[in-house]
């Protein structure tokens, strides 16, 4: 695992919608995963703006979408869903046959999992994810105490996760467990890259970059990710024993 420093958020979500546009005209049929959220967002705008200006042939990509709230439907501008629709979808008018997203109204979240899981073993794996970070340590869905050795599943939301998750809802709403990829297929990516930013960042930083590799605190397997990036701004750097 490598730490980056940007100078601000802007500065690295550049350097993160770069390493999607640089990935795609190396490996043009490349398996990305993209976590949604605040943090995601400036990245997923760039990453768009990048391809459209630059003619990136994005035609032989295949999405995977990190996560998503069982329950909540596609048309909720909560939802994760939601988000990459307008984010990157439309935009980039991806067709749908490249698209992989957890369906979370499903009657059988079970077989959701297995066919995530079958569509990654399918493309032999995930070439880059960049995914966020929970405030408890989480990465999509992966609460504390959760296996590193899991793939896709469904989890009971923790706590905190339920509380700082009604950001993302105009009016309040009714969560109670997620559906997401495992740490296991973040393990098995051929290269992750974490991004946060801002200095209420910076304590789960600190424990994800400095502190025992622990499943109580999901991120810090990162560790062990042997081509895997934090890639974070100053603010969120503040508390780090490395930064100069």
């Amino acid at each position: 695992m490598e730490v980056k420093i940007y100078q601000d958020y802007h500065a690295l979500s550049e350097a993160a919608a770069s390493e999607i546009i640089d990935l795609v005209k190396n490996k043009p049929g490349a398996v990305i995963c993209l976590a949604s959220g605040h943090t995601p967002r400036l990245t997923c705008k760039l990453f768009a703006e990048k391809a459209l200006q630059q003619k990136t042939d994005l035609s032989r990509i295949t999405f995977i979408g990190l996560d998503e709230w069982v329950g909540v439907p596609p048309d909720n501008e909560g939802s994760c869903h939601y988000f990459f629709q307008h984010e990157v979808f439309q935009p980039l008018h991806l067709s749908a046959s490249q698209i992989n997203l957890f369906n979370a109204l499903s009657i059988n979240l079970e077989q959701e999992c297995q066919e995530m899981d079958k569509v990654i073993a399918d493309k032999e794996g995930i070439d880059l994810m960049i995914v966020g970070i929970g405030m408890n340590g989480h990465i999509g869905f992966n609460e504390p105490g959760v296996s590193f050795d899991s793939y896709s599943h469904v989890i009971k939301l923790d706590d905190t996760t339920l509380t700082v998750g009604q950001k993302y809802f105009k009016t309040a709403t009714s969560l109670g467990k997620g559906i997401t990829l495992g740490l296991k297929h973040l393990q098995e990516s051929k290269k992750v890259i974490l991004i946060a930013n801002g200095t209420k960042k910076a304590g789960v930083i600190k424990k994800t970059v400095e502190e025992k590799v622990n499943n109580s605190f999901p991120a810090s397997i990162m560790q062990k990710h042997s081509n895997g990036f934090v890639m974070i701004d100053q603010e969120a750097a503040g508390l780090l024993n490395r930064n100069n």
